[in-house]
């Protein structure tokens, strides 16, 4: 009888459809095991009603489920990268990063603007700090509205709550077969995406040799090292989730570049650079970059950030 591997996963829509995928892909590499998913929340899935900032996001679409991995009640977990802290729990390590996918951000808007063509002061949903920063250094009369919820919820709330759009990571709506409903993909020089944005990560329990077998067959290279490189700058940066810090990595011809930049959260004060080098020396690019960025005044930035969010918690 094939031994059973359990996955863990969230449950909304794009978290199982990328879970399937993983474990479509697993079976088919590895045909003398059986695959069954587990569904486990976390606690961003349970608290809907307050912004991301303001709950405190280290771990928060994650810590469940490695939870259940350390407790050994799954054998790995799926995530997407962007929400995977950059320090993990001891005994836990990144088995596989997949193939990313575009990791651009796309404007939706069912009143067909793009961020040009946006009326002044139009409302634009996202529960993003990177996002809103960004945006605003691009239009500061934009109304910025926080969004919670899944990708199903959000679309739900663009035309409830009459928004003239909202923004959300092309990756997701493309997973979710939405990509008719793309009014815009918003080019990186206005908005560089979130670290691992794009990518679904597979993380294991460290020294559990059989298990790193089964998903390294899955493990994609290109997409492994630029996003390396992203989340040593943002580890060496201490930023979570919910500080406004964009990266993207890109290899060609064995060097990787790296951008990244970092924001206030009304986007008037915005630091931004790029390294580029060869891709075996990914986490030290994304230090580099993050000790130019630092040297650029991130660190004020960093702060005032922080103080402003701690602020609106009190």
């Amino acid at each position: 009888m094939a031994k059973e591997i359990v996955i863990g996963t969230r449950d909304s829509a794009l978290a199982l459809w990328q879970t399937h995928w993983v474990l479509d892909k697993l079976q088919k590499l590895n045909p003398e095991y059986t695959f069954r998913v587990k569904h486990i929340k976390t606690q961003g899935d349970k608290i809907l009603d307050v912004a991301l900032a303001k709950i405190g996001d280290k771990g928060l679409f994650t810590k469940e489920l490695e939870v259940a991995l350390l407790n050994r009640d799954i054998d790995l977990a799926v995530h997407s990268m962007k929400d995977l802290p950059t320090t993990l729990p001891e005994g836990l390590v990144i088995g596989a990063i997949c193939e990313r996918a575009e990791p651009f951000d796309v404007l939706i808007s069912h009143k067909g603007y793009t961020l040009a063509t946006l009326p002044q002061g139009a409302r634009v949903g996202t529960s993003s700090l990177r996002r809103r920063a960004q945006l605003l250094h691009f239009r500061r009369d934009l109304q910025i509205e926080d969004l919670r919820g899944n990708l199903n919820t959000r679309m739900a709330k663009l035309e409830r709550l009459d928004l003239d759009g909202i923004v959300l990571a092309a990756a997701g709506v493309k997973r979710m077969g939405w990509e008719d409903k793309i009014s815009e993909s918003i080019p990186y020089d206005i908005c560089l995406p979130a670290v691992g944005q794009g990518a679904i990560g597979v993380e294991i329990r460290e020294n559990d040799e059989e298990i790193m077998n089964i998903v390294n067959k899955i493990n994609h290279p290109d997409s492994a090292d630029a996003i390396r490189a992203e989340r040593s700058m943002m580890r060496k940066l201490e930023g979570g989730c919910q500080i406004p810090i964009g990266a993207l990595g890109l290899i060609k011809d064995g060097e990787l570049t790296l951008q990244g930049l970092v924001a206030s959260l009304d986007g008037k004060k915005l630091v931004r650079s790029s390294v580029t080098g060869p891709r075996q020396e990914a986490e030290e690019l994304g230090e580099k970059l993050a000790s130019i960025l630092l040297d650029m005044g991130a660190d004020e930035i960093l702060q005032q950030v922080r103080q402003e969010t701690d602020e609106d918690d009190s």
